[in-house]
């Protein structure tokens, strides 16, 4: 799965988790600095923001950074060990993190333009201050301005996350292939060289690229709500505390994430016994149309009563986690609410800086519930996980009953 797209997986992981340690910390220990040497000032901008911010000196300086390292860790990897798809692996999967990257700074500015804008709409309605239209009209032209470059870069993200993805396909479909002949006897073998393949690389992109946003954003928007929890003294039932918001994010969220966790334990187990029994099925009904032998009724009929028994069971199962994460996730939607109910009350903060706070505290939020938002396709990556590697245990030698007993294990 891994080893057909990326040069020596265990390594190169590990390799680019340092590697990307030491540039972070290079950056925050003089390197964010260093730019100013080269004329990009590294300063960071206060106050109202447009889309100039993005091709500003500061931001010109970390694509220039950014890249310098990318570029560094990938020619010594093409050194070290050249693989067929390092290019898409390597600087492919630089260049989706970028993207990443570039989204959340999106994100952190709107959210800083939520602040004058709110705030001259309270004081035209209030009538606290003249607002001119032109005004108006100006505060909706630079949300226009950067929600345009936003979407410009997320359909081409887009765009290129598919052939990223069919790329990797290929490289499992290439791998696979080769080994055919020690595949064939597994159960479902066309299937899962055919079809998960391209799920597998397709979910664990979506997933490792939330992952990457969540964390980001954690890191982008915590500061923020640091800055903003100043306008905000207590939290009902609690009183004071320091940083209430950030307080209160991070324990609604992993009381969630734990939540989420405990009345979801059982799927993976049954996702990847659904497709088993699928399998089997699907399998007795393709012998079926060369041989008389297969397909008959009474064997039909049994392999289809363990499709109907775990499909009931799925459903179950899904009925109370269901239950669960939407109940969970509607009082999510009132919770910063009843965090800011005191300080609503009392007005100690304008409408551009409750919105601010909003939003921020929905980032923040939504980072720490990464695990309650991908539950059900993290399920359904175990599964594709499973019987993937069924294939890699039989060309690696491992014995056929070592891989069934580990599957009907998950059937327990």
């Amino acid at each position: 799965m891994f080893t057909s797209f990326f040069p020596h997986p265990k390594l190169f992981f590990l390799s680019a988790a340092l590697w990307t340690a030491l540039a972070v910390i290079l950056w925050y220990a003089g390197g964010r600095e260093f730019g100013a040497y080269l004329g990009l000032a590294a300063s960071a901008t206060r106050g109202s923001v447009d889309a100039s911010i993005f091709w500003s000196s500061r931001f010109l300086w970390f694509y220039t950074y950014y890249a310098a390292c990318v570029l560094l860790f990938a020619g010594a990897w093409r050194l070290y060990s050249p693989h067929p798809y390092s290019r898409w692996s390597i600087l492919g999967s630089a260049l989706i993190l970028f993207s990443a990257y570039f989204q959340v700074q999106v994100s952190v500015a709107i959210n800083q333009w939520y602040g004058p804008f709110y705030d001259l709409i309270q004081a035209a309605l209030s009538r606290s201050s003249k607002v001119s239209l032109a005004q108006f009209y100006s505060q909706l032209a630079t949300f226009a301005g950067i929600a345009f470059i936003a979407v410009t870069v997320g359909v081409l993200t887009r765009f290129f996350i598919s052939h990223y993805v069919f790329r990797w396909r290929a490289a499992m479909n290439d791998y696979f292939t080769a080994h055919w002949s020690e595949l064939r006897s597994i159960e479902g073998a066309s299937q899962r060289i055919q079809e998960d393949s391209m799920r597998f690389a397709s979910t664990v992109e979506g997933l490792g690229m939330n992952f990457v946003d969540a964390v980001m954003t954690l890191f982008a928007f915590l500061p923020v709500l640091v800055r903003l929890s100043s306008d905000v003294t207590e939290l009902p039932l609690v009183g004071h505390v320091a940083y209430p918001l950030v307080l209160a994010a991070i324990i609604w969220s992993l009381l969630g994430t734990v939540f989420m966790m405990l009345i979801g334990i059982r799927l993976p187990g049954l996702e990847f016994g659904n497709q088993r029994v699928e399998a089997a099925y699907r399998k007795e009904l393709v012998l079926g149309e060369d041989s008389p032998n297969h397909a008959d009724p009474p064997t039909l009929a049994n392999l289809f009563a363990a499709v109907r028994r775990n499909y009931f069971r799925l459903y179950l199962n899904f009925m109370y986690f269901n239950v669960g994460r939407i109940v969970y996730l509607q009082t999510d939607n009132v919770f910063p609410y009843i965090i800011l109910g005191p300080t609503i009350v009392a007005g100690m903060i304008t409408l551009g800086a409750l919105n601010r706070i909003l939003n921020a505290f929905g980032q923040v939020r939504s980072s720490f519930q990464y695990l309650i938002n991908s539950w059900s396709t993290i399920v359904e990556l175990i599964s594709i996980y499973r019987r993937l590697r069924a294939f890699e245990a039989r060309i690696e030698g491992e014995p056929v009953i070592a891989i069934r007993r580990e599957e009907e294990g998950a059937l327990t």
